[in-house]
């Protein structure tokens, strides 16, 4: 009778003294082994359940042009270099729903953007992620370190793509990256030295065979590896990275191979060149010369730009986008019970400062606050206030006795 009241697990027979743990329900017992292995049964059908790690379809009727209008819709201007980011998002697509049988491989197209600051990259990078159906993430290039260095390694980006999609490894695996600021991790001299360049040149070698594709040992909290650490193998080869970056002072690497083409006798419609946009010249030759090391470029083969901000795409910026910041004021002000107008002269007057900050897009915000931040402060405890204009001649004597005035233009 005593053996037989013992108590013992009840899917695999173990007695209380045979296990660690025995878990008591209403009349039956489990171990913790069985506890174990039922987790992994769970987890594995789970996985084989959910559509997004084995089914990736593009919406119905999206074409490249269809992706580029839902980018028009916060972003102005950049057609270039939203061209390119349709393109590229639709072929991943494509690729992902193709099925090699003894048949053409498709392999993937890296992108690498270059634009001034504030002209829209990561932006263009956030946006498409509201689009987009398959795990993305951002992550900043300036973190990463040679590896054994302080800092984090090149793995823990894809740790971040893992942390986007629930640690499902199926749907990682058919993911996009951006990485930010790339040109940071740009080597810091052509010639070698007795110094290792553990954030510059080592980082980029690190990301050589995980932009090609290969298999990848990613720490699934990220930061450093370690030896006692679970790893989780990640296969990279249909993993989309875009990179971008502002590359300061590539204009003038531009302009030198641009003026020294040609001794004495310049060629036809070489006198056309735009110099405000040098951009649009850029080739990878110039990007080695920045500081790329060739193995890097050559997997980045799409290199395309974003074009300079002039005042009427400021002006249009601050007003059309969905998101647009004028949109955004007239909100926070409309909760408040006070309607906000913003006269044409402003906006131009607001574009102006931007151009001479030299701020881009961003240098907006900062403005619009130094201009607002006074009636923020105060009507909201004047409650007759039902209205709030702003003209030109308002928005000069903000701004002139704000901070921002005191901000010296090189």
């Amino acid at each position: 009778m005593k053996s037989r009241n013992q108590e013992h697990c009840s899917f695999c027979g173990k007695n209380k003294k045979e296990t660690v743990i025995l878990i008591a329900g209403i009349e039956a017992h489990i171990c913790e082994a069985c506890v174990s292995q039922a987790h992994d049964i769970l987890t594995e059908e789970m996985i084989s359940r959910d559509p997004k790690s084995s089914d990736f379809k593009l919406p119905e009727n999206i074409t490249p042009q269809g992706i580029s209008e839902y980018l028009d819709e916060y972003i102005i201007g950049q057609d270039e270099a939203k061209k390119y980011l349709a393109v590229a998002v639709y072929n991943h697509y494509k690729r992902l729903n193709y099925t090699a049988k003894n048949d053409i491989d498709l392999q993937k197209s890296n992108i690498l953007f270059v634009g001034r600051t504030g002209t829209g990259k990561t932006l263009m990078a956030k946006t498409i992620a509201n689009f987009l159906e398959v795990p993305f993430t951002i992550v900043d290039a300036t973190i990463f370190t040679e590896a054994g260095y302080v800092g984090e390694d090149v793995e823990s980006m894809l740790s971040r793509l893992l942390q986007a999609c629930d640690y499902d490894v199926e749907a990682a695996q058919k993911g996009i990256v951006y990485i930010d600021e790339i040109d940071k991790i740009a080597r810091k001299n052509d010639n070698p030295s007795i110094t290792r360049d553990v954030s510059g040149e080592g980082v980029q070698q690190a990301m050589l065979k995980m932009l090609e594709g290969t298999e990848v040992n990613v720490p699934p909290q990220g930061g450093r590896k370690h030896p006692e650490q679970k790893l989780i193998k990640i296969n990279t080869s249909n993993i989309l990275f875009v990179c971008g970056g502002a590359f300061d002072g590539l204009e003038k690497i531009i302009a030198r191979r641009l003026n020294t083409q040609v001794i004495g006798f310049k060629k036809e419609g070489e006198e056309n060149i735009e110099k405000e946009n040098i951009y649009q010249y850029i080739n990878h030759q110039d990007i080695k010369s920045f500081g790329l090391i060739p193995e890097l470029i050559g997997r980045l083969p799409v290199l395309t730009y974003l074009e300079p901000l002039d005042k009427e795409t400021l002006v249009r910026i601050l007003t059309e986008p969905k998101n647009s910041l004028v949109k955004q004021y007239k909100k926070l002000f409309e909760l408040e019970g006070i309607k906000l107008e913003i006269k044409p002269d402003a906006y131009e007057y607001i574009a102006e400062k931007a151009l001479e900050f030299k701020l881009g897009a961003r240098g907006l915000r900062s403005i619009c606050e130094a201009i607002l931040t006074d009636a923020m402060f105060e009507l909201p405890s004047e409650k007759d206030v039902l209205e709030l204009i702003i003209d030109k001649p308002y928005a000069v004597d903000k701004l002139s006795i704000s901070k921002l005035s005191r901000l010296k233009v090189a």
